[in-house]
């Protein structure tokens, strides 16, 4: 089949990339000739496990190819991807105007049938908007060309992305019931076949329900992790240990273990911009989602949660003392800095006079521009944050290890180098890769989330 990928960021790079792997024909279009001419020379705007390569690869066999030539674009692919961004507004509510003009640009080319799929995440009813603009600017040609709109959200993980569209759990496909709709799922159908030989994933619906499945899917993950936070930090309070918690509800398979780790807040381009454009949803209907709005409440105090304790440590100020930091990036596996959670602790940190020595495998580049973005009006405190290229770099004089980012490279160090490298044996671990009883053996004052270990100033 030939398919047009409308967007060269996350998804639909992911997208395109995966369905030509399967023996499609896909041609990506993007406005921005700089990201089309650094895809042209083999390299990707983004980290991906194993994208870079099966993009080389799917480029050489001819199945996969890169242009800005819109209107190409558009004559290209029989079905037309819409995977464009859709960050929040200042008001919560999700910023349609890439995916809307993306719609008017197939539009305004399109001569015969269209199935125009939104792969970005878009609030309820925005299928009914991309109708409504086809339709205006197909009558303003004067033109007769059919078209069906399909709502396809993507449930990819950052890290996990491949091995999530190869081996997808659900294809949720809405369409409606009319003569193009089901037109168009019987195309969609046929484009996901090879997914679907061992058993049915495809699970179709209406397209409002398709659009409202990715919300609250997000929603109930970031629910999840919420929850667990709050209970990490009573933990801590009373003295219990989240991860005994932890396994202890998790083994019920009502409840099952995924999401509910405890740690510094969930950040990244889905969730925080997820959960806020449903509870702006609810909110333009009249409705509260109080659930909903108490997660984000807590993930935003969340974030704050390992400076706390560095302060309840060493008092609010820092100045003289320096801090190891590992990990940057929101989650391993990405180097994705939107909403991480290390943003905020660095700039608690900075602000507080101390210096920051930080290391991440693959975040540093993108960590350096956002952390810029951040202290654009203190840019003084940009001087305060040192980036290694090792981890041991990051350690050696430090007062104490902050670690953010669960990386697997973090998950077993040689803690006898460490402990000689620090002034002080003291770590604080946002995301409870190491156990308690092992950190004082080995000589640490250990500081974990939830692990009944708050910190001291003695």
């Amino acid at each position: 089949m030939q398919i047009t990928v409308v967007g060269t960021g996350y998804v639909g790079l992911v997208t395109g990339t995966c369905l030509a792997d399967l023996g499609n024909r896909v041609l990506c279009v993007d406005v921005d000739p700089a990201k089309i001419a650094l895809l042209e020379r083999g390299e990707v705007p983004i980290y991906e496990p194993g994208l870079k390569e099966l993009i080389q690869d799917n480029v050489a066999a001819g199945r996969l190819a890169f242009t800005t030539d819109v209107a190409a674009g558009v004559a290209f692919g029989e079905i037309q991807f819409i995977a464009v961004g859709t960050p929040a507004a200042a008001d919560g509510s999700a910023d349609l105007s890439q995916v809307l003009q993306a719609a008017r640009n197939i539009g305004r080319h399109m001569t015969d049938f269209k199935v125009v799929v939104n792969k970005s995440t878009v609030p309820i009813g925005t299928g009914e908007q991309v109708a409504g603009i086809l339709r205006e600017e197909i009558a303003q040609r004067g033109v007769t060309a059919s078209f069906a709109v399909v709502s396809n959200p993507e449930f990819l993980k950052e890290g996990a992305a491949i091995a999530d569209f190869m081996r997808p759990d659900r294809i949720v496909l809405g369409a409606d019931d009319t003569p193009e709709g089901q037109r168009a799922l019987a195309l969609m159908r046929r484009l996901y076949a090879p997914f679907n030989r061992h058993h049915e994933r495809t699970r179709v619906m209406d397209v409002k329900s398709a659009e409202f499945t990715k919300y609250a899917a997000n929603a109930m993950l970031a629910t999840r992790i919420s929850f667990m936070n709050e209970l990490a930090n009573l933990a801590d309070r009373v003295g219990a240990d989240i991860e005994s918690v932890r396994q202890g509800i998790g083994s019920d398979p009502r409840i099952g273990y995924s999401f509910l780790y405890a740690g510094t807040g969930y950040g990244g381009s889905c969730f925080p911009k997820d959960v806020q454009a449903l509870a702006h949803t609810a909110r333009s209907h009249g409705q509260k989602l109080r659930v909903l709005e108490a997660v984000e409440s807590v993930n935003d105090e969340q974030k704050s949660v390992i400076a706390r304790k560095v302060f309840e440590r060493y008092g609010e100020r820092l100045e003289g003392r320096t801090f190891a930091l590992w990990g940057l990036a929101f989650k391993p596996n990405t180097d994705d800095m939107r909403e991480a959670p290390s943003r905020g602790v660095i700039a608690a940190l900075a602000r507080a006079g101390a210096r920051i020595r930080a290391h991440d495998p693959v975040a540093m580049e993108q960590a350096r521009a956002a952390l810029a973005e951040d202290f654009r009006a203190e840019p003084a405190l940009l001087q305060r944050v040192e980036f290694v290229r090792h981890p041991m770099d990051a350690v050696k004089d430090a007062d104490a290890l902050v670690i953010v980012t669960e990386w697997k490279a973090y998950r077993s160090p040689n803690f006898g180098l460490i402990k000689a490298a620090m002034r002080e044996p003291l770590i604080f671990d946002g995301r409870n890769l190491y156990e308690p009883q092992d950190m004082q053996q080995a000589g640490f004052t250990y500081v974990g989330i939830g692990r009944g270990t708050r910190a001291s100033t003695e």
